[in-house]
């Protein structure tokens, strides 16, 4: 995993250099917060490049980019695998749309407000839970959960049934 994130940093690196004629005098620290446009460019084809960094060493990796489209995107890696970083980008409402996200032995975890969020239980519904919690139903009580029902055949014909298989 950190070999393949190694590699991706290292292409898009490659690409904004080659594309963009050399890396630009890094402007913000990994991690920090760097200013954004307040509505994004409406042609973002034409988007460039306004700040780039990268840093990769044998026990991890660092990289930052802005756009003049308000585009924003950082992280950083260490030789465990892990990787912590924040990408932002302005919607076509006009609002900044800010992700943060940890990638580790536990996947993937972003955070931020984009991302949906159950609804609430309505109170009825919390309600009627309580209720059958502290309220077992007849059928539930004689017998505990996952207990085998009598049987209604008897003994002898099961025994007979063995003997001839």
């Amino acid at each position: 995993m950190f070999k393949f994130v190694l590699f991706c940093s290292l292409l898009v690196a490659a690409t904004a250099v080659s594309r963009f004629g050399g890396a630009k005098p890094a402007k913000s620290s990994f991690g920090g917060q760097s200013s954004f446009r307040a509505a994004a460019s409406s042609d973002d084809a034409n988007a460039q490049v306004t700040n780039f960094a990268t840093d990769v060493r044998s026990d991890g990796f660092q990289y930052a980019y802005d756009t003049t489209n308000a585009i924003h995107a950082a992280a950083s890696g260490d030789a465990n695998g892990e990787i912590r970083g924040d990408f932002a980008w302005v919607s076509p409402e006009g609002e900044q749309v800010v992700l943060q996200y940890v990638a580790d032995e536990n996947g993937y975890q972003p955070s931020g407000a984009i991302l949906p969020t159950p609804p609430p239980i309505p109170e009825a519904i919390l309600r009627s839970l309580e209720y059958i919690r502290t309220h077992p139903s007849q059928e539930e009580s004689p017998r505990s959960f996952g207990q085998q029902p009598s049987r209604s055949f008897s003994q002898k014909s099961s025994n007979s049934f063995r003997k001839r298989f």
